[in-house]
């Protein structure tokens, strides 16, 4: 079909403090910001996969509206494919263990298909680092109804 939507280019993230979301998404996830910094704008684009950039964060500020909590209108959570085993979780989870300040845990699960660690940023926006169980045919339909329990790393 025609101009069809083929794929999602990028997120955007409003931040109060944008140090403190570096610390996050470029020390403990890795991902390299691809803009230098500009004094009168600040912000910064990331380079977490295979397009020019897939994410950006922009400042506004410690006296912003926050995330209201509980349910809401507005984006529940982001994954972002963290590996590819078990070991790459664990490595992550240490990361994560190291800077309680920062982040922190909201869950671990493993759904069968998938094995995810829950985590909220510094601004209260809801993570999943995940891995993809080898094995699962992404187009079985049963691949939804398998039980989920908690991860064991």
């Amino acid at each position: 079909m025609l101009g069809r939507a083929r794929e999602l280019g990028h997120l955007v993230l409003y931040v109060s403090d944008l140090d403190r979301s570096l610390v996050f998404y470029r020390d403990i996830l890795g991902w390299p910001i691809v803009t230098p910094a500009r004094p009168h704008f600040r912000a910064a684009v990331f380079r977490a996969g295979n397009t020019h950039h897939d994410f950006l964060l922009i400042e506004v500020g410690k006296n912003a509206q926050p995330i209201p909590k509980g349910p809401h209108v507005g984006m529940y959570h982001f994954g972002v494919k963290v590996g590819d085993s078990d070991d790459d979780l664990r490595a992550l989870l240490g990361r994560i263990q190291a800077h309680p300040d920062i982040v922190t845990l909201a869950g671990a699960v493993d759904s069968g298909f998938i094995r995810s660690l829950y985590v909220h940023d510094p601004d209260g926006f809801e993570v999943e680092l995940y891995t993809d169980v080898p094995g699962w045919d992404w187009n079985d339909p049963r691949l939804f109804e398998v039980s989920r329990r908690p991860l064991r790393l």
